[in-house]
């Protein structure tokens, strides 16, 4: 199909996320991908400098995640996990309990990552219903996170930031605290302890209908790309711990090494209750995700009136997504990601540099392989964009917000021009 008439179809047909039907901006053709580049129908090829938001950590057509699919293609590529058991999914459970904060011990396999929210959710609420406490029904998160886009994970969304505000009056009703100080840690002065008081203050009033708590660990990703110190999770861990509410860490966007730890919660020394995971599981090859949590909610489920957890998506556990996955996970941790992970993050400390001098530039901020210029304005999107692209990379910027997650396998060379394009849409935009 010659691009014109592929793109004739796209606006008649395909309703894009986050975008109007039919579509007002054209998107790029993209023909094929292969390591950290994307090859456009008209031959152009650009650095991604997303991971396909933030999945595609080993890059494209890697050839160990290429031959973990031809395997599992020749054996089966889908089958129900209901009833059912195999392999690749028993063997992907016991890999993710392994590398994961000892106490969680039960894997629920979903297939994407708002539905792993979704997952968690429940399980929160129908602990306390299983265990006599129908009361504890609300969630307590702070403000500027973002969760996914179905019902219930919006409803822990920012209230106001982004597009989730149109459901005010739908939605349950959460309670929210003041997003965590900004900073990736506290350079050595301490938790603020306004901060900790009013944490405190919100937890122990609302305590008696709180099911848990929720939020992102040291990143909040989409609703901002903010960073916090560990020290606030830990703080978290205490409330909870007191007051008898259950606590959940949603690491889709920081699990895998994103930070620079394989998991926010173990750099930050904290173990939720749950856990979700998702994003670079299968490393961008998939949809899958996975919702993890300790004996203790999984026993008071099973203890329940309804002694089992009332979700069962079709695909979960799906043979070919956890074929990859284990695949993936052996490629990550048979090689120094971390140190890879830390090459990322000094290029773009070096190459982002320049940007806090631009007028119109509010922050310049980097942790593990993200690297973040907020704007104190909102970004024109399509201007940031072309600019990027003029110099050779491929970027989605949102809000206030020019940032890149790039491939843990992108080259120096490569780092470099990510945040050179980073820098030029920030001047432009």
């Amino acid at each position: 199909m010659r691009p014109e008439e592929l793109l004739a179809l796209d606006r008649a047909h395909v309703w894009h996320p986050y975008g109007p039907m039919p579509g007002t901006d054209a998107p790029l053709v993209v023909e094929s991908a292969a390591g950290v580049r994307l090859r456009l129908a008209d031959g152009v090829e650009l650095v991604d400098g997303m991971s396909s938001w933030w999945s595609a950590i080993h890059g494209y057509r890697h050839p160990v995640l290429d031959e973990a699919a031809r395997r599992q293609l020749d054996r089966m590529s889908h089958v129900m996990l209901g009833g059912l058991t195999h392999e690749p999914a028993v063997r992907l459970a016991a890999r993710l309990v392994e590398i994961t904060p000892e106490p969680l011990q039960h894997v629920f396999l979903s297939d994407s990552g708002s539905v792993s929210v979704e997952v968690a959710i429940k399980m929160c609420l129908q602990y306390w219903r299983s265990v006599g406490r129908p009361d504890k029904r609300r969630l307590l998160t702070w403000r500027g996170g973002y969760h996914g886009d179905t019902f219930h994970p919006m409803s822990v969304c920012d209230p106001d930031g982004g597009m989730h505000s149109l459901w005010r009056g739908v939605l349950p009703e959460q309670v929210f605290v003041n997003d965590p100080p900004p900073g990736a840690s506290c350079a050595g002065e301490g938790a603020d302890p306004g901060y900790l008081a009013h944490l405190a203050e919100a937890v122990e009033r609302h305590a008696g209908e709180l099911a848990a708590i929720i939020v992102e660990p040291r990143v909040q990703g989409a609703g901002g790309m903010r960073f916090h110190c560990g020290c606030y999770l830990r703080a978290l861990r205490e409330l909870a711990d007191a007051h008898d509410v259950l606590l959940v860490f949603d690491e889709i966007a920081t699990g895998f090494g994103r930070t620079g730890d394989l998991f926010a919660a173990v750099g930050a020394g904290v173990v939720p209750d749950v856990m979700c995971l998702g994003k670079a599981l299968t490393g961008g090859y998939l949809s899958m995700a996975a919702t993890l949590c300790t004996t203790r909610v999984a026993e008071g489920i099973s203890r329940g009136s309804v002694p089992v957890l009332a979700h069962g998506p079709t695909f979960m556990g799906n043979p070919l997504a956890s074929a990859i996955a284990n695949a993936s996970l052996d490629l990550l941790l048979g090689q120094d990601w971390a140190g890879e992970v830390r090459r990322i993050e000094a290029g773009l400390r070096s190459g982002l540099a320049p940007a806090a001098d631009l007028p119109g530039v509010a922050d310049v901020r980097v942790l593990g392989a993200i690297g973040v210029v907020q704007l104190d304005h909102p970004v024109d999107m399509a201007v940031a964009t072309k600019a990027a692209v003029a110099h050779g990379v491929w970027l989605r910027p949102f809000r206030d917000l020019i940032y890149t997650m790039p491939p843990y396998v992108t080259e120096d060379h490569d780092v470099a021009r990510i945040a050179a394009a980073v820098v030029a849409a920030a001047e432009v935009a």
